[in-house]
């Protein structure tokens, strides 16, 4: 679930709220469903074969074949109903495996939600957006429809925002390994997961800290808008959005200091000790309390040109 599905954003940044959000109460469309970052093959390799975070949390090493028999293996801690997605450089194809590219994803939990996500677009600006359906091979060489997706353009620097709707198809074919609705239209994220996070410290993701380029940032922001975020600049040229449970920041930088800087965490229980584990370039503290944090500090940034 990845931009190797090589679209992302455009556009600039909108305000005011839309008469579709004033005609549905203005309610929280789009939640934080998962990040990735594509990290420095040091990093990424300490991650893979970390015994901590086999333990911490759910944590999956998987091979995925997506739409156009894309494929992508990725490192996966999950939670509830979030989780986060990891890569080494060149992991992923073209631009997208460049050290420091992000990307996220924000997904509905009701059925036909995205599609009011799409009129909300409009409303704000956004004339064209592209749409997409993503698809899952499961190794039949059969692609079942995943997910259907929204960006508000094709065009990103190394960071890009969609949002998304599982299909459901995809809850209906057993391999999925999802969970029975809880209502009519749930379409939801605990639905998509599975409960292995019972059996680990991490619950869920309650923070994303990414620094990606001013561009990135500005296509971002009308689909939080969209989705019924609460979104504020902060100083610097950053943004703050907030809603659903997970707080988003983003730090607006040049293109060769983009990349994945923090990840907060809600846990399963409290803990009364304070933990630091080093893994590759970055550092997971453990409590004291119910969270931990993830730091990824400086990548082995190699020199770019063009």
């Amino acid at each position: 679930m990845i931009m190797v599905i090589a679209l992302a954003l455009a556009g600039a940044v909108q305000g005011g709220v839309s008469s579709a959000q004033a005609e549905d109460g203005g309610r929280q469309l789009l939640f934080y469903n998962h990040a990735y970052g594509v990290l420095d093959r040091e990093t990424a390799d300490a991650i893979e074969h970390s015994a901590f975070l086999r333990d911490f949390a759910n944590f999956q090493v998987r091979t995925t074949t997506g739409a156009g028999g894309q494929t992508w293996t990725g490192r996966y801690l999950m939670g509830r109903e979030t989780y986060i997605e990891l890569f080494g450089t060149g992991d992923l194809p073209g631009k997208d495996g460049t050290l420091g590219s992000t990307g996220m994803g924000v997904s509905t939990e009701r059925e036909g939600d995205l599609a009011k996500v799409v009129t909300r677009l409009r409303e704000l600006g956004i004339s064209d957006p592209v749409e997409f359906r993503q698809t899952r091979d499961f190794g039949d060489g059969v692609p079942v429809p995943w997910f259907d997706a929204v960006f508000t353009t094709d065009q990103y620097d190394l960071f890009g925002t969609w949002g998304m709707e599982y299909r459901p198809e995809y809850f209906a074919d057993p391999r999925g390994n999802t969970e029975p609705a809880a209502h009519p239209g749930d379409v939801g994220r605990e639905r998509y997961l599975s409960d292995g996070y019972r059996d680990h410290l991490m619950r869920d993701v309650t923070g994303i800290r990414l620094a990606v380029t001013a561009r990135d940032l500005a296509n971002t922001v009308p689909l939080l808008k969209a989705g019924g975020y609460t979104v504020r600049s902060l100083p610097g040229g950053g943004a703050l959005a907030q809603g659903g449970g997970t707080t988003l920041r983003f730090d607006a930088v040049p293109l060769d200091q983009v990349g994945l800087r923090q990840v907060e965490m809600s846990l399963n229980r409290p803990v009364s000790y304070r933990h630091e584990e080093r893994i590759g370039h970055s550092a997971l503290v453990v409590g004291p309390g119910s969270r931990a944090v993830w730091t990824f500090g400086d990548q082995d940034r190699p020199s770019r040109s063009g």
